[in-house]
């Protein structure tokens, strides 16, 4: 098995949600589920679950809570030692109300002052951070928090960069965060700043919304909110996107068809800037892109942080792009079986989907 050592920089929260399908108003007062969650540190406990070695990178409270989050994510497996723990800010946290059919899920953030937010570039050691570090990634999600953690974020690319250090950046785009430029689009101030953060990028990639919503980069014939997807319009909207960045070599999307909220047909494209192919996953034996048909989904939140977990995992394990985006795919249609952000499916858990087994039948 391969020595990379991943690591990732971003915010973590506390996650609170209802019990099941509950709504808030159904809940409270009483009792809320507490775990943690955040795209970069899904992406690491998912990578430490598989095998890999992962570290990550962030800046928190010094406070209990936090200190309860680097023992609990140290605990999966991941180098915690360089969380900047600091007295200034708080932990941010995020409200999440899982759907059900037609009633779609929704989030609540409360993120306003948080320790990431606040501190700047000036207030990490960044070769300390990355000493060891081979490849880095790094989400769309963290510099929408504020001016600081925009240029904190630049910043550690940069840095990883002159260090060889490979990077992959999740575009992630938020609606309810880049509010902190007044005056300014969102989608605008997210073009401006992402394009400074990928232009180090080896790999970009994000959801079928993302390419439109950061740069503006259209799939013709989709309907998001129909739910209907042109997947061969992907293959344009990877090439155009790719010659914005020269570094690039791969970009790759999840593919979500949205039938209801329990319902999703699930799947994901990787394109090959140097030979300008493209590949998909799930193919039928025909060789057909056919979709994972997730019904009765368990919890969605971290699908995508789980799909760039595995297309990094697969990359730096397997010989061929056409089997790291079957890997990616599959260990992220399991994720929606898993309650909470992390993806904790095993190895052999993927695998055996990736052969095609998906009868969830019992194990003896």
């Amino acid at each position: 098995m391969s020595a990379t050592t991943f690591a990732a920089f971003g915010e973590v929260m506390l996650r609170l949600c209802p019990e099941g399908k509950k709504r808030f108003i159904q809940v409270l007062p009483g009792q809320l589920e507490a775990t943690f969650g955040g795209g970069e540190a899904n992406v690491c406990a998912s990578l430490a679950i598989l095998g890999k070695k992962a570290r990550y990178l962030t800046a928190l409270p010094d406070n209990p809570i936090a200190r309860a989050f680097a023992t609990h994510i140290s605990g999966l497996g991941v180098d915690a030692s360089k969380i900047n723990f600091s007295k200034t800010g708080r932990m941010g946290v995020y409200y999440a109300e899982h759907g059900s059919n037609l009633r779609g899920s929704n989030v609540i953030y409360d993120r306003a002052y948080s320790t990431i937010s606040l501190l700047g570039p000036e207030d990490y050691d960044f070769n300390a951070m990355l000493d060891g570090v081979d490849a880095l990634h790094l989400t769309g999600i963290t510099p929408a928090l504020s001016e600081n953690a925009f240029l904190s974020t630049r910043e550690l690319a940069k840095a990883a960069d002159a260090k060889g250090i490979t990077i992959s950046v999740d575009l992630n785009y938020r609606k309810k965060l880049w509010n902190w430029k007044p005056g300014v689009a969102k989608n605008d101030l997210a073009n401006e700043c992402m394009r400074q953060i990928a232009q180090y990028a080896t790999i970009i990639g994000g959801n079928e919304e993302d390419a439109a919503d950061v740069f503006g980069i259209h799939a013709d014939g989709t309907s998001v909110e129909a739910g209907k997807l042109n997947v061969q319009a992907y293959i344009q909207v990877a090439a155009t996107l790719a010659k914005q960045f020269p570094k690039v070599k791969n970009v790759a999307f999840t593919l979500r068809e949205s039938i209801s909220a329990d319902h999703n047909n699930w799947g994901g494209m990787l394109y090959d800037v140097e030979s300008k192919q493209a590949m998909f996953a799930p193919l039928d034996q025909d060789g057909t892109y056919a979709p994972y048909q997730i019904k009765d989904i368990v919890d969605r939140f971290g699908g995508g942080d789980s799909f760039f977990a595995g297309l990094l995992y697969a990359k730096s394990t397997y010989g061929t792009l056409e089997e790291a985006i079957r890997f990616a795919v599959a260990a992220s249609a399991l994720k929606h079986t898993i309650s909470g952000d992390y993806n904790y499916s095993t190895l052999d858990e993927v695998l055996a989907l990736v052969k095609g087994n998906a009868t969830g039948r019992v194990k003896r």
